[in-house]
Parts: C-alpha cells; sequence; structure tokens
C-alpha cells in the first residue's frame, strides 16, 4: 500500500457527519427514505438500491484499488455471481484457474451444469494451455493471483492483456493480497473482486464482497444488477468494514512478517513434505512477484508428511491456530484444504490442481510470531510422537 492509500484507509469516511460533526460516520439502518415531494425523491430512496453508510464504504474500496467505484455485496461469492450474470450468457465461455477457490469452483461447475453459460477450467501459468482457451473466445476471464490455496502467482498485466486482444472480460480475485499489496486495475485488469469478509474487514465478524471498476459504464451496470437482484451489502456491515479498513495496512504488515518467519521456520521441519508462498523461488509464479506485488502476503500452504492419524494428531495438539475455514482476520487460522475450503471440488478436479489430501492452509494471524512457531512446534513433536 503506497503511502496515500495508507492515509485513504485510516481517514475512510472520518469527518463526513455535516449535522453533528461526528468523527466515526453513523451507520443508517432506514430501509427507505421520504421523497420530497411527487416524484422528487432524495438521492436514497430505499437501501437495496443505495444506503450512505454503504456509499462511504464503496468509495474507500474505490479509491484503495485505483477504480471509477466500487459495489459492495452481501458476501464474497455474491460478488463473483454478480460478475459472472453480467458478463456471462447461455453459450458464452467462462476461463477460471483450475485451481481456484473451491467456493468458486463449486459455483462455475454448478452454473455450467445448468447450461447457464460454460466454463473452461486451465492452469493458467500454462501458456500453451491458456492461449488454447483464449482461441475458443471466452466472454471473461478470471485470475487468482496468489491461488487458492496453492499459491501460485501468474502474469497478471500478460493475462489480462491477452483477454482483452481475445475480446473478454478480465477480473481478478485480490483477497488474498488486498490493495495494500496488489492494484490488478493498474496492471490492466477490468475488474477486482474481494472478499471483504477476509482482509478489509479483518475481524472475522462480517461477511461481504465486492466489486471495483475501472470503466464508469461497467460500474452503473454493476450497481444495476446489484440492485435488482438483491445482493448488495448491508448498512451494519458497511459500517463494520470501514472500521476495519482502518487498520488494513498495519495489520497486513505484521501478518506478513509473522508468516515470512513461520516460512522460515517450516522450510526446517522434517514433517513438511512441501511449502507453498510466494517468497519461496521455487514456488510457482516467484518471478512474478517482485513486478506486480508489493509484498508476499500472509496465506502459506503446506504439505503433511503423513497419513490422516498424523495430521489429526498435529491438528489437535495446536492451541493458538484454530482449525476453521476463511481467512484474513487477525487470529491464526488453519484448514483442512479437501474437507473444508474445497470439498466442493471432486476428488479428480484437486488431484488435477495439485491439492493433495494432507495439504493444510494458514492464514497468519497479528499474535507474536514466536508463539505462533513455538505452537507449531509442540504440534509437530506431539503429532511424531503419537
Amino acid at each position: 500500500m503506497t503511502r496515500k492509500q495508507a492515509t485513504i484507509a485510516v481517514h475512510s469516511g472520518l469527518n463526513d457527519d455535516e449535522q453533528y460533526g461526528c468523527v466515526v460516520p453513523p451507520i443508517y439502518l432506514s430501509s427507505t427514505y421520504n421523497f420530497l415531494d411527487f416524484k422528487q425523491p432524495r438521492m436514497h430512496d430505499y437501501s437495496r438500491r443505495s444506503n450512505p453508510t454503504r456509499d462511504a464504504v464503496q468509495r474507500v474500496l474505490a479509491e484503495l484499488e485505483g477504480g471509477a467505484g466500487a459495489i459492495l455485496t452481501n458476501t464474497g461469492m455474491s460478488a463473483i455471481h454478480l460478475v459472472t450474470m453480467v458478463f456471462l450468457k447461455p453459450g458464452d465461455l467462462l476461463v477460471a484457474p483450475h485451481d481456484c477457490y473451491g467456493g468458486s469452483y463449486r459455483l462455475f461447475e454448478s452454473m455450467n451444469k445448468r447450461g447457464a453459460w460454460r466454463v473452461k477450467f486451465v492452469d493458467q501459468g500454462n501458456y500453451v494451455e491458456l492461449e488454447a482457451a483464449l482461441a475458443e473466445h471466452p466472454k471473461l476471464v478470471l485470475l487468482e493471483s496468489p491461488s487458492n490455496p496453492l499459491l501460485r502467482v501468474v502474469d497478471i498485466a500478460v493475462i489480462c492483456n491477452a483477454a482483452r486482444n481475445a475480446g473478454a472480460v478480465s477480473v481478478v480475485d485480490n483477497t488474498f493480497l488486498s490493495p495494500v499489496l496488489q492494484n490488478p486495475l493498474a496492471l490492466g485488469a477490468d475488474l477486482v473482486i474481494h472478499s471483504c469478509t477476509k482482509y478489509l474487514n479483518g475481524h472475522s465478524d462480517v461477511v461481504a464482497g465486492a466489486v471495483i471498476a475501472k470503466d464508469p459504464d461497467l460500474v452503473k451496470e454493476l450497481m444495476w444488477w446489484a440492485n435488482n437482484i438483491g445482493v448488495t451489502g448491508a448498512a451494519f456491515d458497511s459500517y463494520l468494514l470501514l472500521r476495519g479498513l482502518r487498520t488494513l495496512a498495519p495489520r497486513m504488515a505484521t501478518a506478513q512478517y509473522n508468516a515470512l518467519a513461520i516460512v522460515e521456520y517450516l522450510q526446517q521441519q522434517p514433517l513438511v513434505k512441501k511449502l507453498y508462498h510466494p517468497s519461496l523461488p521455487e514456488n510457482v509464479g516467484h518471478e512474478y512477484v517482485a513486478r506486480q506485488q508489493r509484498g508476499f502476503g500472509a496465506m502459506l500452504s503446506f504439505e503433511l508428511n503423513g497419513d490422516e492419524m498424523l495430521l489429526r494428531s498435529f491438528l489437535k495438539a495446536l492451541q493458538f491456530f484454530t482449525l476453521a475455514e476463511s481467512l484474513g482476520g487477525v487470529e491464526s487460522l488453519i484448514s483442512h484444504t479437501a474437507t473444508m475450503t474445497h470439498a466442493g471440488m471432486s476428488e479428480e478436479a484437486r488431484a488435477a490442481a495439485g491439492i493433495s489430501e494432507t495439504l493444510l492452509r494458514i492464514s497468519v494471524g497479528i499474535e507474536d510470531h514466536k508463539d505462533l512457531i513455538a505452537d507449531l512446534d509442540n504440534a509437530f513433536r506431539t503429532a511424531s510422537r503419537d
């Protein structure tokens, strides 16, 4: 995050209250607003369409990502669904990563089976495979970089340019890095999506999503459809998200520092078969990190060198890492990919993406890194004894 972005985040929505001068903007919980007169609506008429608190957080999200506008939705998945329904019609093709988030994979595969549109899952780091998919003239190309859960990095600028030449709209899921560490619109993407549930809110108490667009006309179309199908975010969630954004930069800095310390520890751990993190030279796409990211992020994954019994023992021994889905909160979380975040993918699809049955994903929080490493060390020692 640039210094200006950090200042924008801290001052998000502050001092906007002209009535009482509240430093922190109030929550506008009203569902409806009176008309000035017959055929004379105010700026807001119904909160599904627009709400003052939601407007405030949408302005901040657009500024942080360098977009013309943002649409706050009620979940991260509804943000993805909104984009697909706006840009895809029956027969249209979506090109998506073969190793994308399990919820995205489930949505795309189920809509494909219903005939809503078509999807092709490809290894976007394999340019031969990607070019073959783009030759089919897709309407939408989705990127995840780094990917969930294998932290693979792809060249956003190159892929977005190739998508544009193929006549497709490009959308980048920037949930793992947030605007602190990456701005896909500046790299050529048409749209950016976020699960605001994660780093943007940062406190595991809001479920929300966002779509940010570079083109003002796309913002208007997405906003119209969000109101039309009723996926806009709630006022109280908007207020909590504004609160979370104010600490985004320091939270990310601490979590990333902790993650690097844990990666260094895990590299020496014999019960770790394979480690995934963008800082590692052997990580897929490591060569693109310096070009498009301002850091490595606080997500990491590793394959445990053992069977299910060892895995169960390891997880049970953890005290500071909570076994739970989601990510990006102040607390450290660990999840078993195959049975949790990516359970919606078939076993064959997970195998094709390289997601093993012993893969564990960690969202590193802001606790003291020495405590986190000690917790992992104790769990490894306990699992090796059992």
